[in-house]
């Protein structure tokens, strides 16, 4: 089947950020491509929408990944997923081939626990770090 590639992607407002990795979990490496987010306009039209979707297919074609895995948006409370990422997750799961997955941030968190010490390449900035989470999450173990 060769190499695992699963990007984690992290919604959030009106924009997605992606982080890829290849590998299992004790040999991953971290995909650096240079673009790291992709944004949707607030109210956007349709073209707007595939455009969108359009840049994600092509990140995802070029990075050859195999799974592709989302965060679980919260449905009530403090937090709750905004229009913005409804909107961005729906066109995401009508449109992407591979395989998708989403994960609930208190399973992240627990595997932060367990694993901590085999995320040695995980990005500083918060949402990269939320999105390579969702990454590894799905990598072989």
């Amino acid at each position: 089947m060769g190499e695992q590639v699963v990007c984690g992607i992290f919604l959030k407002a009106n924009e997605v950020r992606v982080v890829t990795l290849a590998g299992n979990r004790a040999t991953h490496q971290l995909i650096a491509p240079k673009v790291s987010k992709f944004s949707l306009i607030k109210n956007p039209n349709q073209a707007d929408v595939k455009n969108f979707i359009t840049q994600l297919q092509g990140y995802i074609s070029e990075h050859k990944v195999n799974k592709v895995v989302l965060n679980r948006r919260a449905t009530t409370g403090q937090g709750a997923g905004g229009a913005g990422t409804f909107l961005m997750e729906g066109a995401i799961l009508a449109s992407i081939e591979q395989e998708l997955e989403f994960v609930h941030p208190a399973t992240l968190r627990a595997t932060d626990k367990r694993c901590l010490a085999l995320k040695s390449t995980k990005p500083k900035t918060v949402d990269l770090g939320k999105a390579y989470d969702l990454a590894f999450e799905c990598l072989n173990a």
